[in-house]
């Protein structure tokens, strides 16, 4: 069974299927680097609660940066937000994002506890 949530034309929040919640890629708004990430990773943290995980059940992340140069930024939040243990695969590349002012956009899958 697949369960979708907060789902619209275009895209649902959150897509459950055989023990896995898999989010939409989340962007927010601010003017560094490290206000983006911390924003963001906000709303990943409510969108797991919301389909039943949590940061230690992540399974992978992707992450786009606009601008590779924001790396070391983007890991300054990320290292301190995952659980010592509990990190996912992830991968992280540079991409041309919706909106010029993003610049970053995080996408988790998680299995459901």
């Amino acid at each position: 069974m697949i369960e979708r949530i907060d789902t619209t034309a275009r895209a649902s929040a959150i897509v459950k299927h055989n023990g896995v919640a898999y989010l939409a890629g989340q962007v927010a708004e601010g003017d560094t680097i490290q206000e983006q990430t911390q924003a963001c990773l906000a709303k990943v943290d409510a969108l797991l609660g919301e389909a039943g995980s949590s940061r230690e059940h992540m399974l992978r992340a992707t992450i786009w940066l606009a601008d590779m140069s924001d790396f070391s930024g983007l890991n300054e939040i990320w290292n301190a937000w995952v659980p010592e243990g509990h990190a996912p695969a992830r991968a992280c590349g540079e991409a041309k994002l919706a909106r010029p002012e993003l610049k970053v956009e995080i996408i988790v899958d998680a299995a459901v506890i």
